[in-house]
C-alpha cells in the first residue's frame, strides 16, 4: 500500500491519479494501475499516471474525487491495489465474437457504474460491441440495466417523448413540436442533450431562454402546471452508463448501433416515458444514409421499444441540408421564437418537420385521428403552441419573451457567392465545424444563418451566410476555414464540358 499526502487538481476526469515517478518505482504500482483510494470509511476508484506535476508523498486528485471522500489539501489518503474486475471476462467473451449472458451484460454495466473499470477496458467494451454487434436479447438486457443503475421517474399518467437521433444542424423542432403537444393536453416531458459533436443541442438553444438544469421535482412540478418541459438531460442522474459510454465513443469516433439504441431508449425507459416517437434523419452526412438503413433501425427501436414495454414509432426525415436557416444556441432559439410568432414567415423545412413529428405524436395519444394529425398540429401552432411555450420558459425559471429581444454575436460577417449559379449542394458537417469555429455552442451567440438552401438561384455577390461571434479573433478564425471548406457549392447550369478524343 501507499500512504501519500492529497494534492487537489482543477482537471475534470473524475478516476484521474497522479503520483510521482520516485513513488512508483519505489512501489509495487505502474502507470495504468486500477486501485482503491481509502480516506476514513470512504473508498474510491482510481487509474494511477505517473507525473512530475505532484511532488514525492503527494497524490493528486481531482476536486470531484476529493469531494466524494470528503478529502482536504494535505490529507493522507491510503492507496491500494484493487480487485481485478469480474466483468473483464466478459468484455473478453464479447472480443471474442460470442453472445453475451443478461447476468453477464448486468455486470459489465453495474463494475462501470461503480468506477470499477478503466477506460481502456470500457473503450475494449465499446470496441468489442463495434466490432462484434449484439443481438436484440443482449440489446435489452444492457438497456434494462442501464436504466436501473440510475434515478427512474414514475408518473400519474400516461407521458410522451420525441427523440431524433441528430446528425442535422440546425435541428431545433423540438422547441415548436413540444408546446403544440402539450397544447392538446398530452404530457410530454423532453429531456434533451447539450451539443456533443453539434453547434447546439436541444439545451443548449433553450437555455438561451431559460433554466435547463432542473431536479426531477422540478420537472415534475412544470409538467403538472403545463403539461411540457424542454430540460437538460444531464442535470439528472438518469443512466449514468450512458454518459460514460460515449466519453468513450468520442474520441473513438464510432457510435455502435447497439449503444445507439441503448442509449435512447434507457434515458426514455428510467423517464417513464409511455409513448415514444424517435426522429432519424437520412442523408449522406448523416448516421443513416438511406431509408433502406434507416427502415432497418426503424425496425429495431420498435422491437426494443415492445421489449421494455414503450409504445415507440419511427419517422424518416430528410437531412441533407440543415433544418430551417440557423445554426447555434441563440439563433436557433431566435428562429424557434419566430416561427411560433408567425409560422407563415418561418422557414418551411422547419415548420414541416416540427408539425409532422407533432402530428404524429398527437394520433399516437388519440388526440387526432390517423391522418390528421399535422393538420391539428398545424392549427395548433397558429393558436396556440406560443402562448404554451411561454408558459413553459416561465414556469422552468424564465421570462416571457420575443424573438427580436434575442442577441446575437456582435462581431459577424457575411460570405458571398463567388459566381452566378445555384446553391447544389450544402455540407452539414462543414458547417457545423464553421460554427463550432466561431464559438458554438458554448458561446450561445455564436453561429451561422443561411440565406440560401439546395436549389436557391444566386447571383456573383449575393450573401449565402453569415457568420456571428462574441469573439472578433473567433469570427476571423470562422471566416478563414469557410473560405478553405466551402461548405455551400454554387454551380451554374453547365457542370461539365466533355469533348471527342
Amino acid at each position: 500500500m501507499l500512504f501519500l499526502k492529497a494534492k487537489l487538481l482543477d482537471i475534470d476526469l473524475l478516476d484521474l491519479i497522479l503520483v510521482n515517478p520516485n513513488d512508483l518505482k519505489a512501489s509495487q504500482y505502474f502507470a495504468g494501475d486500477r486501485v482503491v483510494l481509502i480516506y476514513k470509511n470512504k473508498n474510491e476508484f482510481g487509474t494511477i499516471y505517473s507525473s512530475t506535476l505532484v511532488n514525492s508523498g503527494e497524490v493528486g486528485i481531482t476536486k470531484s474525487l476529493a469531494k466524494s471522500l470528503g478529502v482536504k489539501e494535505g490529507d493522507s489518503i491510503t492507496i491500494k491495489h484493487a480487485e481485478k474486475p469480474k466483468s473483464l471476462a466478459y468484455i473478453k467473451k464479447k472480443m471474442d465474437g460470442n453472445k453475451l449472458t443478461k447476468e453477464e451484460i448486468f455486470s459489465i454495466v453495474d463494475e462501470m457504474v461503480n468506477k470499477k473499470l478503466t477506460n481502456i477496458e470500457i473503450s475494449a467494451f465499446v470496441t468489442s460491441i463495434y466490432i462484434n454487434d449484439m443481438d436484440m436479447e443482449e440489446i435489452e438486457a444492457l438497456t434494462v440495466r442501464m436504466a436501473e443503475t440510475g434515478e427512474t421517474v414514475e408518473w400519474d399518467s400516461l407521458v410522451f417523448d420525441v427523440h431524433s437521433i441528430g446528425g442535422v444542424p440546425g435541428n431545433k423542432y423540438a422547441l415548436l413540436t413540444v408546446p403544440i403537444v402539450a397544447s392538446a393536453g398530452l404530457k410530454i416531458p423532453k429531456t434533451s442533450s447539450r451539443a456533443i459533436t453539434s453547434a447546439a443541442g436541444t439545451a443548449d438553444v433553450m437555455e438561451v431562454l431559460t433554466r435547463v438544469d432542473l431536479s426531477i421535482e422540478e420537472i415534475k412540478r412544470v409538467v403538472k402546471e403545463t403539461n411540457g418541459c424542454l430540460v437538460w438531460g444531464g442535470a439528472l442522474n438518469l443512466a449514468p452508463a450512458d454518459d460514460i459510454t460515449i466519453n468513450v465513443e468520442r474520441p473513438l469516433d464510432i457510435d455502435p448501433k447497439p449503444l445507439l439504441l441503448a442509449s435512447v431508449m434507457a434515458k426514455k425507459l428510467a423517464m417513464g416515458v409511455g409513448k415514444l416517437l424517435i426522429d432519424i434523419p437520412i442523408g449522406y452526412e448523416v448516421k443513416v444514409k438511406n431509408e433502406k438503413e434507416g427502415g432497418r433501425l426503424a425496425r429495431d427501436f420498435i422491437e426494443l421499444g415492445e421489449r421494455v414495454n414503450i409504445l415507440t414509432e419511427c419517422a424518416l426525415t430528410y437531412g441533407n441540408q440543415p433544418i430551417g436557416r440557423a445554426i447555434g444556441p441563440a439563433l436557433e432559439a431566435k428562429e424557434a421564437l419566430e416561427a411560433l410568432e408567425d409560422p407563415y414567415k418561418a422557414p418551411s423545412s422547419l415548420i414541416d418537420k416540427a408539425t409532422h413529428l407533432a402530428g404524429i405524436l398527437l394520433e399516437m395519444g388519440g388526440v387526432a385521428p390517423s391522418g390528421e394529425g399535422k393538420e391539428l398540429a398545424e392549427s395548433l401552432l397558429e393558436r396556440k403552441a406560443y402562448d404554451k411555450f411561454m408558459e413553459i420558459i416561465v414556469a422552468q425559471g424564465g421570462k416571457e419573451v420575443r424573438s427580436e429581444d434575442i442577441e446575437l454575436g456582435k462581431y459577424f460577417a457575411d460570405i458571398v457567392a463567388p459566381k452566378d449559379g445555384y446553391v447544389v449542394k450544402i455540407s452539414n458537417k462543414k458547417l457545423t465545424k464553421i460554427a463550432k469555429e466561431a464559438g458554438a455552442p458554448n458561446d450561445k451567440k455564436a453561429g451561422i444563418y443561411l440565406n440560401v438552401k439546395v436549389g436557391s438561384k444566386v447571383e456573383k455577390g449575393d450573401v449565402l451566410y453569415t457568420i456571428y461571434s462574441s469573439s472578433e479573433e473567433r469570427l476571423k478564425d470562422a471566416v478563414k476555414l469557410s473560405r478553405i471548406l466551402w461548405p455551400v457549392n454554387v454551380e451554374g447550369i453547365l457542370i461539365k464540358r466533355i469533348i471527342r478524343f
